[in-house]
């Protein structure tokens, strides 16, 4: 096994995660197997409980680990399935190193952060560096390790260290460092010194670097290069320039121009033994990768997509799902051209509080191609989701809701179809009169870590959905399909079949006309609109067509509504799981790709494409629920999620609201979700 650690100086955000996938994806162009690892130098255990403001989405994996972003970086780049061991965090060290010394394994010595700790760390990169990751069953050639953080913070002191001893415990022959950091510009003039720093820290610490990966605003001058190799102790092949470039995309060729795959294939001794197949799909990668750069570069045709969120002030909150519309949008031969609106700006307040974000929100949403609603927690802003959903709804615009997304285009069905104004989630409004979405019985009320319906589950399409649903015909025609999920509220079983059957009793609703700003003009013939300019406001009198809102998807026992599809909609498709985190760039998600076509006028192209589509997935992971839960629970498929409190029962599923021992509904979880919200500013965890 060869390990190659990419570490980062100067500032954290950089990069690092960029490059660590890029490396891999070269050594695979090779025809080697490559797996990964994050180390986060984090207290917490996990990345679920974090503000996605903060530290950007959580990613979630096939086993529910909720995991760093770069983690998706790494599943995306080297098309493999990760678990949640591969990513190491301070909290999952320390559990692991206590657990054992309250169970003796020390044999009463004194427990130290040398050699306890940092034996562990290396202990469980070793350990997980042997699992398959491709779905061939094989052993991986290579690991890549990712040191987050900066090298000389205080947190990341005992993984530093543990590197330091972890070269010597696989040898010289089996491990390199790749250092990354920050060459600023000054007055017009590129400035090393901050590298030569961070350089002078990590050799103090013990660790040398093979290679530099200077990341810049423009190429490197020659001049820099030389003065890098001189006072950092490396040669000029061994710096690369990593400046800005349009797309992510183009970084793994940017780095094999500047020789990094001949300077590992010499230091490593790789490329040796390689079988033939192996050599064969390294350079069929090599051809796709670098035809689908060479095709995002030369795209003309725009598609405009509008992305309706709660967290948009940080893009990262959302990193999978843009690179999702990414990948779509590549194989549609289209330039992706998305709009940010923040959802809380679509709501009748945001008139008089900021009237300017309020006008621009609607412009943008009522000239948009396509409208999707990401997955999102607490009640902020959800009327303005409702109100894109409602007006993707009306005016046959694609649209697209993920987890809650998807619970918003059902209370938004409820409300203006139905005529049941006081529908409602149990999330947003515990004492909610008419719950349409609740939360899930088996869910701990006590636990907010780790406790939600989180992995790989199976959905099953509903008979008679062949001869119509796009959604389905997207997954191939497969009567069931297997996406990550990350939630604890559902669809209320019992307003089910009322949903179903409300077209045909659509005339008996009385729905308000929607609302939008009178002075929007019209920036698309499928949108226009007419309205007097009376007031700030316009109603849309035209009436709206009434389609019919399937379940088309539900789980194995048909009791959990999974994936709904308005019948007779250009595209309306709203998905509880969260497709975003298994997209490839290589092979977009189904749900994505269907949007993102509809949205550009190629659905049909695309559907006809879609008859071979070939799931993500392990083979070994698509097996049904009940069998998931028993595999986890014997440890076969990773740790067991925590989808209880230790020691307390499972409840058994039930069909009516979710409601304590007083008939009232449980206000404790929501109290406690809301203040976390608004400590946080934003959201710990999705609906």
């Amino acid at each position: 096994m060869k390990y190659i650690v990419v570490s980062g100086g100067v500032i954290s955000g950089i990069g690092k995660g960029v490059i660590a996938s890029s490396t891999g994806l070269l050594l695979k162009t090779l025809g080697l197997r490559v797996t990964a690892i994050k180390v986060d130098p984090y207290m917490n255990i996990d990345a679920g409980t974090m503000s996605p403001t903060e530290h950007g989405e959580v990613y979630v994996l096939d086993d529910g680990g909720e995991a760093d972003l770069d983690l998706g970086n790494y599943e995306r780049y080297l098309d493999v399935t990760l678990s949640r061991d591969n990513n190491i965090t301070t909290g999952k060290i320390y559990s692991n190193v206590i657990e054992k010394e309250r169970k003796g394994d020390y044999l009463g010595k004194t427990v130290q952060i040398v050699p306890h700790l940092t034996n562990a760390i290396q202990d469980w990169i070793e350990r997980v560096a042997q699992r398959p990751v491709d779905g061939s069953g094989e052993p991986a050639d290579v690991c890549i390790v990712e040191l987050g953080g900066t090298v000389g913070d205080i947190e990341s002191a005992p993984f530093v260290e543990a590197m330091r001893q972890f070269q010597f415990r696989v040898g010289h022959e089996n491990f390199a460092l790749i250092h990354v950091s920050l060459v600023p510009v000054v007055g017009g003039e590129q400035k090393t010194k901050p590298t030569q720093a961070a350089i002078r820290d990590l050799r103090g610490l013990g660790l040398v670097p093979d290679m530099i990966a200077a990341r810049c605003e423009a190429p490197l001058e020659r001049a820099v290069i030389n003065k890098l190799s001189m006072f950092c102790h490396v040669g000029p092949e061994q710096v690369m320039a990593v400046p800005n470039v349009n797309s992510t995309y183009h970084v793994p060729l940017l780095l094999e121009e500047q020789g990094m795959v001949r300077f590992f294939e010499k230091r490593l001794g790789l490329g040796v033994n390689i079988p033939r197949p192996m050599k064969e799909q390294g350079v069929e990668l090599r051809r796709r990768w670098r035809d689908l750069t060479v095709g995002h570069d030369r795209q003309i045709d725009k598609v405009e997509i509008v992305l309706v969120g709660k967290y948009t002030s940080l893009h990262d909150s959302y990193m999978s799902v843009v690179k999702s519309l990414e990948h779509a949008a590549l194989r549609c031969h289209r330039k992706l051209e998305l709009k940010w609106v923040e959802s809380s700006d679509l709501e009748p307040m945001a008139e008089s509080e900021n009237p300017v974000k309020y006008h621009q929100a609607w412009q943008a949403l009522c000239s948009a191609k396509g409208i999707l609603v990401p997955g999102g927690f607490g009640t902020r802003g959800t009327e303005g989701m409702i109100s894109a959903a409602r007006w993707a709804r009306e005016k046959r615009v694609p649209y697209l809701g993920i987890c809650l997304g998807f619970q918003i285009a059902v209370i938004e069905y409820v409300r203006n179809v139905l005529g049941i104004e006081t529908a409602g989630s149990a999330e947003l409004d515990a004492s909610c009169k008419d719950p349409v979405v609740i939360y899930m019985p088996e869910i701990s009320k006590t636990h907010l870590g780790g406790t939600m319906r989180l992995g790989l589950r199976p959905s099953i399409f509903q008979q008679g959905t062949e001869e119509w649903s796009k959604i389905r015909q997207l997954y191939g025609g497969q009567p069931m399909v297997w996406e990550r999920h990350r939630h604890r509220y559902e669809v209320n079983p019992e307003y089910v079949e009322r949903i179903e059957s409300a077209a045909s009793t659509v005339k008996t609703a009385k729905s308000v006309p929607q609302k939008v700003p009178a002075d929007i003009p019209p920036t698309s013939p499928s949108l226009s609109f007419t309205s007097p300019r009376l007031g700030s406001q316009a109603e849309q009198k035209s009436a709206p067509v009434v389609d019919e809102l399937k379940f088309v998807g539900r789980d194995e026992k048909g009791e959990r509504m999974q994936i709904a599809e308005l019948k007779g909609h250009p595209y309306f498709v709203g998905m509880q799981a969260h497709p975003e985190f298994c997209s490839r760039p290589l092979n977009p998600s189904p749900p994505f790709l269907g949007f993102v076509a509809a949205s550009a006028g190629l659905l049909e192209e695309q559907l006809a494409m879609q008859k071979n589509y070939v799931p993500p997935h392990p083979k070994s992971h698509m097996i049904p629920e009940s069998e998931m839960v028993k595999r986890r629970e014997a440890g076969e498929l990773g740790d067991k999620p925590a989808t209880t409190p230790p020691g307390a029962a499972t409840p058994t599923r039930s069909l009516s609201v979710n409601r304590g021992p007083t008939n009232k509904p449980d206000l404790a979880i929501a109290a406690r979700i809301a203040a976390a919200e608004k400590a946080n500013g934003a959201a710990p965890n999705q609906a």
